[in-house]
């Protein structure tokens, strides 16, 4: 991989044969664990400017109608999240001579908070072809990090590296983006709705930051342009506040999503089962699962645009007419192979191909296999090959050992893909983001029902591994020592655990939830989890922390062995300004309907505070007072629930546990903290986009 300095460019053909789609990652480590920014692209024509405020994608519009952009949002990394961005330079209209990238902070918060930030780029395969890191960041709220020029009948790259003080709505003003600040309260003019309108959170306006170098203000070239002369306009009372965010989801034309209370049901008694489109009889064999499985998904794939689109994205496919096949013999020495799928994409006469292997029901992926299909894709000329299991993939640790033969001058890319991962991205679009029509939601709602159906096979990780009893058994006796083997392999079980947990969660909320990494950046994923493992010995325990996209939460999940409790909790920090006693109050008001087992505990810096029960304190909110005046710095909230007894290394009682453990600390607690939050002004919008609340 390639490593840029600032202000460098170099062709991208120069590093790969297979640029047509690239996919982009940004990313940034926090030392707290709780640093986040959003990203967003920009397409310019030769003036410098979007054509539209539809060139503008960004939270709000994740993706392009004609495939050529499309924000695949946050992953996990070994060091936290990484916000990846494809971009099918194929399909980027041909008055587009460049595309930004950039990220902005929201608040008062700034890069210079953040540590490592770093912008990558590969190619459709997969393969890192560069990378740029940044390493003077302060103040800035927004920074542009490169951008993609055409030279010629070239596509090059340029490190950019420009910071704004001006955060989102000052780097959106520069390139041509309507930016309108509202008074608190007052509403746009209606009628907006079928406009391509972007929205952009505002930010106290400085300028753009002194000295900046290799900003993306002059035309297209090889040498650094100019600064560009335009900053944002000026500020409002009305910009939001620390943590403030705006959150909704708006799209270019309007998008069908499920209605909130389903109808009512025609019905005679619940005994009545409603007819389905994929029904789940009880299957006499794992082939049979596998076969309707894969023919289930890649029929539905191929129907809805937005779904098949999605997941296959972040593969390299281009954006273009997609068919699937299943049971497809390929000549393979003296005996023909079937895949279980596959997956072609058509895009100006051009196919990208990928051959897909199907697991379900907790079978694990077989390297035989997997390296035979890998073969027959080189041969033949195909892009990719596609796992897809009950699985969870983690960085560092492949699912299956392959081979590739460094002298074939065609490249075949590997990826894998969780049965969980399929219904989150099913979730997020027929239940938050939307698609074209009704039809393709009701598709999607039958996939999804079929996904979570008990006969499928496709729930998701679901096996603690046979490591699982014996560690369980050595905490309990207390022979378990720092170095066992065995305790790693339940670390990286509990890994992929919090990942699926994180999934499903986000797929109920419309946001990413993602686990958050302690780690510094560059940390060897080995060590970190050799080192959780030596801490499992000795404390009998396994921790995580999820933080949801958008909101200032982060979720802590303790598991202990010893005792064998769960613990679900999340720390609330005081609202400045106000009485203890109000706030105290404010914050058992919040909590009227949360369970009466609720433990909450007062925050004093240097020492424990005071604690007790939601039920004991509702009548007596002034017990949670430090007794010395001492300041209440916040509140550590908590449930705690009895993990699954059973110890089974396939489908346990603990992992049912933990879902349901997070479930109702969510559902129950969480969701009630923003009555205890400080009210915030409103947000900027362009100029022509409607005041939704919150």
């Amino acid at each position: 991989m390639r490593e840029l300095p600032k202000g460098a460019n170099t062709g991208l053909a120069a590093l790969s044969e297979d640029t047509g789609s690239v996919v982009v990652g940004l990313g940034w480590s926090s030392p707290s664990g709780d640093g986040d920014a959003d990203v967003s692209v920009l397409l310019l024509d030769d003036g410098g400017k979007v054509r539209s405020d539809a060139d503008f994608y960004f939270y709000n519009r994740p993706s392009a109608e004609d495939g050529s952009v499309q924000l695949l949002g946050k992953v996990p990394t070994e060091d936290g999240s990484e916000d990846r961005i494809s971009i099918d330079l194929t399909a980027v209209p041909p008055e587009v001579t460049r595309i930004v990238i950039a990220a902005s902070r929201y608040g008062e918060s700034s890069f210079g908070d953040l540590n490592d930030l770093r912008l990558s780029l590969a190619d459709r395969s997969g393969e890192a072809l560069l990378g740029f890191s940044i390493t003077d960041a302060t103040v800035e709220t927004a920074f542009i990090f490169g951008e993609l020029y055409r030279r010629g009948e070239e596509w090059k790259f340029r490190a950019v590296g420009q910071g704004y003080e001006t955060g989102l709505a000052g780097l959106a003003t520069d390139f041509g983006i309507r930016i309108a600040e509202d008074d608190e309260g007052q509403e746009a003019e209606p009628g907006a709705e079928a406009g391509p309108e972007a929205t952009a959170p505002a930010a106290a306006p400085e300028g753009v930051r002194d000295g900046a170098a290799a900003p993306a203000g002059g035309a297209p070239g090889d040498a650094t342009p100019a600064q560009p002369a335009g900053t944002a306009p000026a500020g409002s009372p009305d910009a939001p506040a620390a943590g403030a965010r705006a959150r909704g989801t708006r799209t270019a034309k309007k998008k069908v999503t499920l209605p909130r209370t389903a109808k009512k049901s025609l019905a005679e008694n619940d005994s009545w089962r409603p007819a389905r489109l994929f029904p789940v009889p009880s299957y006499r064999s794992d082939k049979e699962r596998e076969v309707r499985a894969t023919s289930v998904l890649l029929s539905v794939m191929a129907e809805v645009p937005e779904f098949g689109r999605r997941l296959t994205a972040g593969f390299g496919a281009p954006a273009g007419r997609m068919q699937t096949f299943t049971e497809v013999s390929l000549p393979h020495g003296e005996t023909p192979k079937r895949p279980d799928g596959v997956i072609r994409v058509e895009r100006a006469g051009k196919l990208w191909t990928a051959l897909v292997e199907t697991k379900t029901n907790g079978n694990p992926l077989k390297s035989e296999q997997v390296q035979n299909y890998m073969d027959i894709a080189a041969r033949r000329g195909y892009e990719a090959v596609i796992t897809l299991s009950n699985d969870v993939a983690l960085e560092g640790i492949p699912l299956v050992e392959v081979k590739t033969d460094g002298r074939r001058k065609h490249k075949v890319s590997l990826w894998h893909l969780s049965w969980a991962e399929v219904a989150h991205q099913a979730q997020m679009l027929i239940r938050h983001e939307g698609v074209g029509n009704a039809a393709h939601v009701w598709l999607l709602q039958e996939l999804l029902h079929y996904l979570q159906h008990d006969n499928s096979g496709c729930h998701g990780f679901q096996n603690m591994g046979p490591s699982w009893v014996p560690v369980r058994n050595g905490i309990d006796d207390e022979t378990l020592v720092p170095g066992d083997p065995r305790a790693v392999e339940v670390v990286e079980s509990w890994e992929r655990l919090i990942r699926q947990v994180c999934l499903r969660l986000g797929g109920e909320l419309g946001q990413k939830a993602l686990p958050v990494q302690r780690a510094k950046r560059g940390t060897d994923p080995k060590s970190r989890r050799v080192e959780l493992a030596d801490r499992l010995c000795e404390e009998g325990k396994l921790s995580a922390e999820i933080r949801i996209d958008g909101t200032p939460t982060v979720l802590s999940l303790t598991a202990d062995l010893r005792t064998g409790k769960i613990r679900t909790s999340v720390e609330v920090p005081a609202p400045d300004g106000t009485y203890p006693l109000s706030v105290v109050k404010r914050l058992i008001r919040a909590l009227e309907t949360a369970p009466a087992d609720l433990h909450v505990e007062t925050l004093v810096e240097g020492r424990t505070g005071p604690r007790g029960t939601l039920e004991r304190l509702r009548p007596e909110p002034g017990d949670l007072l430090p007794r010395d005046g001492a300041e209440t710095a916040g509140f550590r909230l908590s449930l705690f629930k009895g993990m699954g007894n059973t110890r089974g290394s396939a489908e346990s009682g603990f992992i049912r546990s933990i879902d349901d453990a997070v479930d109702r600390f969510h559902g129950s607690v969480v969701v009630h903290l923003g009555q205890f939050e400080q009210r915030r002004p409103a947000r900027a919008k362009t100029a022509s986009e409607p005041s939704a609340p919150r």
